[in-house]
């Protein structure tokens, strides 16, 4: 019992920056009907700058996640502006083919700027474990928890209480009919890109001190993000959640109980045990935000 009260606050912690890829990659497929291969490398993109922060530039650990966040903020941004919105009349597979050629430059540029060491992000938290009863978790990680649900909460006011987050759901729903009550599609697109772009990078950020970074550590991470889309329904934004916590916790409890080396397996076979009881995936139609 005490080993198991042990995986399942491991596993919230994964689950909740899961819920962050998952979130982001939903939310660019809702409104703009893109599959987003660059999700990784945005996931990869929000480490490294926050490893550039803190190891290379001498910026406090806090400010490096914030600007991390921010650039990836303002890539995903760019990447809009400059790839997608002149592809807005092309049809899906030129712009399945942009992304994942836009995916492979972010990759190797990655490559090219950092080399191919594995790198560690320093940060501020003591290597001594907090203990509470049975269980002890690491300081870094309990901060990771703690952001990652605040980033959760920040994202659900946002699309809630404000007009950006009213104009993106408008969209979600119905593209034609919020053009015609004034919505800006354009501007929309760019912001809900960057806003999915922007969660992508935290996640990196948040669990790269946690990991090693490495230009390759996008690669099994979007696939990752594509699976807890799938496994909480196209298109659903509270599935891409709840499904980002059911892959944490089915990966930390299948690396502690079965094998550490088939963790990533166990995944994704709860996600074909799954599709293969409830095709449509976790979240019904009705209870979709989009």
């Amino acid at each position: 019992m005490d080993q198991a009260l042990q995986h399942l606050v491991n596993g919230t912690v994964l689950g909740g920056t899961y819920a962050l890829l998952g979130i982001g990659l939903t939310l660019v497929f809702g409104v703009m009907r893109v599959v987003n291969f660059t999700h990784g490398e945005l996931y990869a993109f929000g480490a490294y700058m926050t490893y550039a922060g803190v190891s290379l530039l001498g910026l406090n650990f806090y400010l490096s996640l914030a600007l991390a966040t921010l650039l990836g903020m303002a890539l995903g941004a760019s990447i809009e502006w400059l790839l997608l919105r002149p592809m807005r009349k092309a049809d899906i597979d030129s712009v399945m083919l942009v992304m994942i050629g836009a995916a492979l430059v972010l990759q190797n540029g990655e490559m090219w700027a950092w080399g191919g060491v594995a790198k560690l992000i320093p940060n501020p938290f003591p290597g001594t474990p907090l203990v509470v009863g049975p269980v002890s978790v690491m300081p870094l990680r309990l901060f990771v928890l703690v952001v990652s649900a605040a980033l959760l909460l920040g994202f659900w006011l946002l699309l809630d209480r404000t007009r950006i987050g009213m104009a993106m759901r408008a969209t979600f729903q119905d593209p034609e009919t919020a053009a015609l009550m004034g919505v800006r599609i354009g501007w929309v697109n760019t912001a809900t890109f960057a806003i999915g772009s922007g969660l992508a990078a935290a996640a990196g950020a948040l669990l790269g001190p946690v990991f090693m970074v490495s230009p390759t550590m996008g690669d099994l991470v979007g696939l990752k993000a594509f699976a807890i889309v799938i496994l909480g329904g196209l298109g659903s934004l509270p599935g891409a959640t709840i499904g980002g916590f059911a892959l944490g916790f089915v990966e930390e409890f299948a690396g502690g109980f079965v094998s550490t080396e088939y963790r990533d397996a166990f995944g994704f076979l709860l996600i074909i045990l799954i599709l293969a009881v409830r095709p449509q995936g976790l979240v019904p139609a009705k209870e979709r935000i989009g």
